[in-house]
């Protein structure tokens, strides 16, 4: 098999949102405290490990959005150019296909902010792997060996990391 340079695509669930409020629609939901905490102590994480995005595409619902907000600016990524698709609020599976396809071939590394369940689905499909239910501002790596993200079949990334704040036993 030729070897390509690895594409990385980061899948990053939203950060906790406050909770559902009488006169506020679902996508105007903020991020709770422990939301906005959790997005900063993950995006630090990413930080000190190196890890940085080419493109981060995010859902335009406003806690996904202030999550991709604060992971660009921890990471030095111009928030500004951030590229907000709403087909990522209420998507599928093949919406995250379309995604890929559309993504130009110099980008190595990924990061897509969206929501469950379609985010978890798409990283089992994508890595063959059992992740059951991504925790909010949880991020799933996975590898691919690929020339292009539209090469990606089912089942051929390797997941590199599985990280959330629970797991540190993060609280506010």
């Amino acid at each position: 098999m030729v070897k390509y340079v690895m594409k990385k695509i980061y899948l990053i669930r939203h950060a906790k949102a406050s909770d559902a409020e009488f006169g506020i629609n679902d996508f105007e939901r903020a991020l709770s405290k422990k939301g906005k905490n959790d997005a900063t102590f993950i995006a630090k994480r990413l930080k000190h490990f190196g890890i940085s995005p080419d493109l981060i595409i995010s859902s335009p619902a406003k806690r996904a959005k202030t999550t991709a907000k604060i992971i660009a600016e921890t990471l030095n990524y111009e928030k500004y150019s951030i590229n907000f698709q709403e087909s990522l609020y209420d998507s599928s599976c093949q919406t995250y296909r379309y995604l890929l396809d559309s993504v130009d071939d110099s980008i190595k590394s990924l990061f897509i902010v969206a929501h469950n369940p379609t985010i978890t689905e798409t990283g089992e499909i994508l890595s063959g792997a059992i992740l059951t239910n991504m925790p909010t501002c949880s991020i799933v790596c996975i590898e691919f060996d690929v020339r292009s993200l539209k090469d990606i079949k089912e089942n051929s990334g390797k997941i590199l990391f599985f990280d959330y704040p629970k797991k540190h036993n993060i609280s506010i």
